[in-house]
């Protein structure tokens, strides 16, 4: 009895009827069994593709997966396993990702990990005491992408306090309460050229930047003023949770905070130097502004505690336009993020900003505790945490990586304007060889690019093509010897084994002439 996928394909054909997406994405999963696929596969796929077990749009698929019985699944099976997550999987499976090659990136990227990790130098913030006692040897490295690729290295689930990478966020906050005008009239935009926490004002009487202390207080001050504080305080980690997406909690710790306070005398003398400019300027701080509430707030967002892991999708947020990629909300608005991205490239790394937007040219803000927040605009966040600190401030291993980050990826701000000669890992693999899904099907199948086929499969891609010498790409594959690729070829993509080229050779003729015996009984099977 003929197998129901063989029946499907023979109706499908008759009647010229387009074969159904859902039927293509069965077929690519297709191995040695041709009615069923195994469940492993599937999700394997999507880990490698970077939908990890918690993303809250596949939870559905997954729970569908699980209460099917058995390991594998039948087309009837997979179909109502993926009916509701159509859109998707057409961007998974296709590859109309923003990273195509995530599994190749993401060893990069823990490439970078491992040679990092040697790298024991600085140590912990030790003006902040809860901050000292943290183990220093923690790392972790966590990616998010703006379709929400994700990869995680190391420690990437312990939590740690934001400390000044809740700048950024209070600023974008103030800019969509407030608008930039108001804003920056109590704040400029200038690095200020000193230390983090410089009793210093710019000519105007305003802190030079919202990201260092003078500017982060300043722009704490503005956030929700009408509200008590408690109130305040619940807004703030409303925008917090809104923007993580609901990957992992975000905490606070109270024991850091008061820590915070405790030790927060240079914080107080700013906060007073401000206010004594109202005396004899026309800036300082907004009118009935109380020192204290604005004090214990700004300690409060630095006492957030995230994980690399939702601290990335943060990241991924600003780099997708104040759009979380989870949830498809909209937190910022554009206007916003671009002045938040750009304080973040001039001023984000205290006195290496301007080398680091030199060398790197990439947004990032640091924090004490350890992290380093890298948003590359239109394509990812990039978090890494290691508490050991070099004498400005940042990770140790954090700058270490963004330094191997930056010579390795074309992702500075001004790569595109020369040929830097890195690698582009947005590139379409064989875009270079030609624009043509031909040239591409026939550069896959002489490299036995068995995920790039099947890619083009579900693209919908015509295997029978052939060029002006008539030869397709399964006779690239025979010649090539790619066992996989052929298998593939002609059981799933229905590649024509009798097809001749210019010459009268068929794919099948070539394989006869082959002295490999596995490859002429793939095609003698399948006669």
């Amino acid at each position: 009895m003929e197998s129901w996928s063989r029946i499907t394909d023979s109706i499908l054909e008759r009647y010229h009827v387009k074969m159904p997406i859902e039927k293509r994405f069965f077929l690519s999963f297709l191995e040695e069994d041709r009615d069923h696929i195994q469940k492993q596969t599937v999700l394997d796929c999507l880990r490698t593709k970077g939908f990890l077990e918690d993303d809250p749009r596949l939870l559905q698929l997954r729970d569908k997966l699980r209460t099917t019985t058995g390991p594998s699944l039948s087309y009837e099976e997979f179909r109502g396993c993926v009916e509701n997550h159509i859109c998707i999987l057409k961007q998974i499976l296709r590859s109309e990702l923003i990273v195509p090659r995530f599994a190749e990136f993401t060893e990069c990227i823990r490439d970078m990990y491992e040679k990092t990790l040697d790298n024991t130098g600085g140590h912990n913030a030790d003006y902040i005491p809860q901050l000292k006692r943290v183990d220093p040897d923690q790392y972790g490295i966590s990616v998010c992408t703006v379709d929400g690729q994700r990869h995680n290295v190391g420690d990437t689930n312990t939590y740690f306090s934001v400390q000044s990478c809740c700048k950024p966020i209070n600023y974008a906050i103030a800019l969509e309460t407030l608008g930039e005008e108001c804003v920056h009239t109590y704040v400029g935009r200038e690095p200020s050229g000193q230390a983090f926490n410089e009793l210093l004002l710019n000519k105007k009487g305003r802190p030079h930047n919202p990201l260092i202390n003078s500017g982060a207080i300043m722009t704490t001050s503005l956030l929700y003023p009408e509200k008590d504080m408690a109130l305040r305080f619940e807004e703030l980690m409303s925008t917090w949770q809104r923007l993580s997406g609901g990957i992992h909690n975000i905490g606070f710790n109270n024991s850091v905070y008061l820590s915070e306070k405790r030790t927060a005398d240079r914080n107080y003398a700013l906060a007073y130097f401000m206010k004594e400019t109202n005396g004899n300027k026309p800036v300082g701080f907004p009118e009935n502004t109380d020192l204290n509430e604005t004090l214990e707030l700004y300690f409060q967002s630095c006492s957030i505690e995230v994980t690399t892991e939702s601290l990335s999708v943060v990241a991924s947020t600003l780099a997708n336009g104040g759009i979380n990629p989870f949830t498809g909300e909209r937190i910022f608005s554009p206007e916003t993020v671009q002045n938040v991205l750009s304080m973040m490239l001039t001023c984000g790394l205290y006195d290496y900003s301007g080398e680091f937007a030199f060398k790197i040219g990439i947004p990032a803000k640091s924090g004490v505790a350890g992290a380093v927040m890298i948003v590359i605009p239109n394509v990812m966040g990039i978090v890494t945490w290691s508490p050991r600190l070099d004498d400005i401030g940042n990770s140790v291993r954090g700058i270490d990586f963004c330094k191997r980050f930056g010579s390795q990826f074309n992702f500075h701000i001004f790569d595109n304007a020369s040929d830097s000669g890195k690698v582009n890992p947005l590139a379409i693999p064989y875009e270079n060889e030609s624009h043509v899904r031909f040239s591409e099907l026939c550069m896959a199948s002489q490299q036995g690019d068995l995920d790039h086929l099947k890619i083009l499969f579900n693209k919908g891609v015509d295997f029978n093509q052939s060029d002006y010498d008539q030869r397709t790409p399964l006779h690239v594959a025979v010649c090539e010897g790619h066992l996989n690729v052929c298998k593939f070829l002609i059981q799933v993509a229905k590649a024509n084994i009798h097809k001749k080229d210019r010459w009268g050779m068929t794919p099948y003729a070539e394989s006869e002439k082959s002295n490999n015996p596995e490859l002429k009984s793939i095609f003698t099977s399948n006669a």
